[in-house]
C-alpha cells in the first residue's frame, strides 16, 4: 500500500474516516469486487413476491467446496461427529446461509459504491467519510476479505502470520500478505473509531 493511510479516525459527528490514494482505493475495490465474485449474485427480489415465502426461502444444504466459501460460510455444527449433528448442520445452513451471504453482499457493495462515490483531489487521492451504518457495513467486508486472504495463505493462527512479515519480496505471496496486514490495519482502526 502506498503509506498514506494510517487507518480510520472518528469524525467530530460520528462515523469514520480515512485518506486514500488511488493506488489504495483501486486495491479495496478490487478486493471487495473479487469477494463479490466469490460470494456470488444475489437473487434479485421479485417485488410482487409474498415477503413471508421470500423469508422462509430454502438455501443450500451442503457445505461450500471451495475453502475460502467453507470459512465464509462455515459449519454451524462439528459435523463430523455424528449423522445427527450432519442434519442440524445441513438444516441450519437451508435457512441462515441465503440470508448470511446478502448481508456479506451488502457489506462488500457499500465498500465499492463508497470508494466509487470518492472525489479525487489533484495528487488522485482522496478522504473517505463513513456514517456509523456504513462503518458497520466495511468492518464486515473488510473481515470477510481477511478471512479470504488468510485462507487462501493458510493462515489458521495469528501466531502463524508472523513469519509472512518475513517474506523475501520475490515471494509471490507478498502482494497477498501485505493486503492481509494492511487490511488488518484499517480493520483494527475501525473497531477503535467506533468503540471511541
Amino acid at each position: 500500500m502506498a503509506g498514506t493511510v494510517s487507518g480510520f479516525e472518528p469524525l467530530p459527528r460520528g462515523g469514520a474516516a480515512a485518506a486514500f490514494d488511488e493506488v489504495e482505493i483501486a486495491i479495496l475495490r478490487s478486493l471487495a469486487v473479487q469477494l463479490l465474485e466469490l460470494i456470488g449474485p444475489g437473487d434479485e427480489p421479485d417485488q410482487d413476491a409474498d415477503p413471508l415465502a421470500a423469508l422462509f426461502a430454502e438455501g443450500p444444504s451442503a457445505p461450500p467446496t471451495d475453502p475460502a466459501l467453507a470459512r465464509l460460510f462455515p459449519e454451524a455444527y462439528a459435523s463430523g461427529e455424528s449423522d445427527e449433528l450432519r442434519a442440524k448442520s445441513a438444516e441450519f445452513r437451508r435457512f441462515t446461509e441465503n440470508d448470511l451471504r446478502a448481508r456479506k453482499r451488502a457489506d462488500a457493495l457499500a465498500v465499492v459504491h463508497g470508494l466509487d462515490a470518492l472525489t479525487p483531489k489533484g495528487d488522485g487521492g482522496a478522504v473517505l467519510e463513513l456514517t456509523a451504518e456504513d462503518a458497520r457495513h466495511w468492518l464486515g467486508a473488510l473481515n470477510d476479505l481477511r478471512l479470504t486472504i488468510a485462507t487462501r495463505l493458510e493462515i489458521t493462527d495469528e501466531d502463524e502470520s508472523g513469519e509472512l512479515y518475513r517474506l523475501p519480496d520475490d515471494d509471490p505471496r507478498k502482494p497477498m500478505v501485505m493486503a492481509y496486514l494492511w487490511l488488518g490495519v484499517l480493520q483494527e482502526t475501525l473497531i477503535e473509531t467506533l468503540m471511541a
